[in-house]
């Protein structure tokens, strides 16, 4: 069985570069009817809080990326020792005690002499007497040792991978003060839930090399591995100086329709174009992981306000119905109110506009030299209530009454009736304004 994983760390919100993330895995569990595990990385007591887990799964509900069973590994400590213990007996975890302030010396005394910034391994060389001195003086951190091979995978979008472990750094698993790091207790959590797919950013490449032996240390079963593409500025800029703005809250409280921001998440930097789909079953069609390319993919939020006003407008009035309801908008017209609104929002708080303006009718807005026009036209406006072949018949009388044709007929009268330059067809607006204000 197929199963794939979203690991978001609850020490913030999520925004949509790890979005990305979650929805690729969502898809390919979901295509394969496989599972889709919702695991929370709280390794770090001090940043990780429930208020972010539950604003985390607030966001995941939000879009409808729905998890088959939560995992946290501040659960699962017990777990990581053994497995500790167990990289240790095996020769694979070694003792090391630089401070930070003594491997940035270490790193740039390397750059200096045109050498790659790679651990040193000089832990391994300490004799007993240097590690028991040191061990009283300090902490020890906790290193894997690689094997110093090429370690090579088909990547799903990247292709074929190669990394020669000599030119990394044996991982840090476990820091000074005990805590656990990301590597050693993802590769747990992975070996043990089964997973069968990891995808992630391509920041990720350098560890999921080192993952790999940590995996194969551990007897475990090397997952398939994909990496995508980092997302941009619209201009090619580093998205992480915006992130604070582009958090799935923000864009939430923004209006911005889930079905938009999905159909964009599933098919940016793929070779598809992006549509928005009815629902979130359809982003399976022809979802393929090969067709993402390699190269940082721009993503401008701009984008997503014409995706919500599509997505909103192919809403049928069961899909808002209770929307409408709560807004007071009356069950025999609200077929007839949402036909014209729909087409003339952004976002769907700008529903209510238009049923006040319905109800209760708007502050004309009337240019001095059409004020006489208007007035005349008052007298000429049909007793309500109105059909839709009523804004025909007023224009028709006010044209004949003033000669005036055109859009300096129409355009003055519906400013005066909306206060508004644009809108709906009138002679579909015209049946539901309840009251007018001339």
């Amino acid at each position: 069985m197929t199963k794939t994983r979203f690991a978001p760390s609850p020490t913030g919100h999520l925004h949509v570069g790890n979005l990305r993330t979650a929805v690729f895995n969502f898809l390919i569990a979901r295509k394969a009817g496989g599972q889709f595990i919702l695991r929370l990385d709280d390794t770090d007591p001090e940043r990780s809080t429930q208020a972010f887990a539950d604003a985390i799964k607030k966001d995941l509900e939000w879009l409808g990326l729905t998890w088959d069973r939560v995992e946290t590994q501040s659960s699962r400590m017990d777990r990581y020792r053994a497995a500790a213990d167990e990289l240790r007996q095996n020769g694979r975890l070694y003792d090391a005690y630089e401070t930070p302030v003594e491997l940035d010396l270490k790193r740039k005394k390397q750059l200096n002499m045109g050498k790659p910034p790679v651990y040193d391994r000089s832990a391994l060389a300490l004799s007993e007497h240097e590690r028991l001195a040191l061990k009283a003086d300090r902490d020890e951190h906790w290193r894997f040792k690689l094997d110093l091979e090429r370690i090579e995978w088909a990547d799903g979008i990247l292709g074929d991978l190669s990394i020669d472990a000599a030119s990394v750094s044996d991982p840090v698993l476990i820091r000074g003060d005990g805590q656990f790091l990301y590597t050693l207790a993802s590769v747990c959590d992975d070996i043990d839930f089964g997973i069968t797919d990891v995808v992630r950013g391509s920041d990720h490449v350098t560890n999921t090399a080192t993952q790999i032996q940590i995996i194969e240390a551990l007897a475990g079963t090397v997952p398939a591995f994909a990496h995508h593409s980092l997302l941009t500025g619209p201009k090619g800029e580093a998205l992480s100086k915006r992130l604070g703005t582009l958090a799935l809250r923000d864009l939430r409280e923004a209006g911005i329709e889930p079905i938009a921001l999905l159909s964009m998440m599933a098919r940016l930097g793929s070779s598809d174009p992006i549509e928005v789909r009815s629902s979130v079953d359809e982003l399976f069609d022809n979802f393929d992981l090969s067709a993402f390319g390699a190269a940082p993919t721009k993503f401008d939020v701009e984008d997503l306000k014409p995706l919500t006003a599509k997505a909103i407008s192919v809403l049928n009035i069961e899909d808002i119905s209770s929307t409408l309801t709560d807004l007071g908008v009356p069950a025999d017209i609200e077929s007839a109110f949402w036909n014209i609104v729909k087409d003339n929002i952004a976002t769907r708080s700008e529903i209510a506009k238009w049923w006040a303006l319905c109800r209760d009718g708007a502050t004309p807005l009337i240019a001095d030299e059409d004020a006489e026009f208007v007035d005349a036209a008052k007298g000429l406006l049909p007793d309500s209530p109105w059909s839709d072949q009523s804004w025909a018949a007023w224009t028709a009388a006010v044209k004949e009454a003033t000669g005036r044709k055109g859009r300096r007929l129409f355009m003055p009268l519906r400013k005066a009736l909306t206060g508004m330059e644009s809108g709906p067809d009138m002679s579909k607006l015209m049946p539901l304004l309840q009251k007018i204000n001339l």
